[in-house]
């Protein structure tokens, strides 16, 4: 059987965009031993939108190519063009619609997105990487839950994968005889609640508008809004900026940049089972890049509800169309 050389290579870059946003936890974590989570936030959403920029502008260039001058054309197609034009009938297509208002999305995603990673980068300050991995990938049994209040048809994989991940996620966060989670696991928890809303919301605006200038928006909003909160709550030092700027470049060059970019090429040739097999490794990697370069470790009550809500996410994903 003859491999897709096209899909082979989107589920490698989808691989390579798992493995960035898995380590990228680590990142996170670090981090905040030198600046607070709003200065931290501030920064790396802001050099992501800077690295989509050459995106941006490339594309632009592309939508409007220079136009050769009116001497170049060769005299039988400027003859051929003119005639056409003189004996072509009234148009009757529809005009072309115009594109949908793209500052108003991108301030309202941008919200969402500031309130998810606050909350989450708040969380990692008290938690593993390992685990907030596992708890953020939670959005994806979410999601398609919340569409309940939209009153979207729930399938029952969707129900199942959510019962199995949420008994994964006792077994990861709470100690035995316990019911309370720890602040940190709280904090990410919520915040996997608000990516869900998020990637909902993104649902909702994308059709109609640029991919890359939507997040292009989002993120100098999300950066804008934590830089505002740092300097009202947080004392960032020049010194504590230095000293995180290693974990500040990797995930804001390579978790939101270049992530992103990977993402959006991947999935257009990759399946959806591709896409959600792959991507939800992020967990996996997260909880990988959390023992290797953080020395943490797992117990087996741990690890076996890492395996139970990583079964519910891909039960949740692949079989809800049957």
């Amino acid at each position: 059987m003859r491999t897709d050389p096209l899909r082979l290579r989107a589920d490698l870059l989808l691989l390579l965009t798992a493995l960035i946003w898995g380590f990228a936890f680590v990142g996170q974590r670090t981090g905040m031993a030198h600046v607070g989570p709003l200065a931290f936030n501030a920064t790396r959403f802001a050099i992501g939108a800077l690295v989509l920029l050459p995106l941006i502008l490339s594309s632009r260039r592309s939508a409007h190519p220079q136009m050769r001058p009116a001497s170049a054309a060769s005299p039988s197609a400027s003859e051929a063009a003119d005639s056409a034009t003189r004996h072509s009938p009234p148009a009757t297509r529809p005009l072309p619609r115009p594109p949908a208002p793209l500052l108003p999305a991108g301030l309202l995603v941008g919200l969402f997105l500031f309130a998810a990673a606050t909350l989450q980068q708040a969380g990692i300050m008290f938690t593993t990487a390992g685990k907030a991995g596992f708890i953020t990938s939670l959005y994806v049994v979410i999601v398609p839950l919340l569409g309940v209040a939209l009153g979207q048809r729930i399938p029952r994989a969707t129900w199942l994968g959510a019962l199995l991940a949420a008994v994964g996620l006792y077994f990861l966060t709470m100690r035995p005889g316990e019911l309370r989670m720890a602040p940190g696991d709280l904090l990410v928890l919520v915040g996997a609640l608000l990516w869900a809303v998020h990637m909902l919301l993104l649902g909702r605006l994308s059709p109609g508008r640029d991919p890359v200038r939507l997040a292009f928006v989002q993120f100098i909003t999300c950066a804008a809004l934590s830089g505002l909160a740092a300097l009202l709550f947080e004392t960032t030092t020049a010194a504590g900026l230095r000293a995180a700027l290693l974990p500040i470049l990797y995930t804001g060059v390579l978790s939101v940049g270049v992530g992103y970019t990977l993402q959006v090429a991947g999935q257009r040739h990759a399946p959806p089972a591709d896409t959600a097999i792959i991507l939800s490794l992020e967990a996996v990697f997260a909880v990988l890049a959390g023992w290797l370069l953080l020395g943490e470790q797992l117990t087996a009550r741990a690890l076996l509800g890492c395996g139970l809500m990583l079964a519910g996410i891909l039960i949740s994903q692949l079989m809800s169309d049957e």
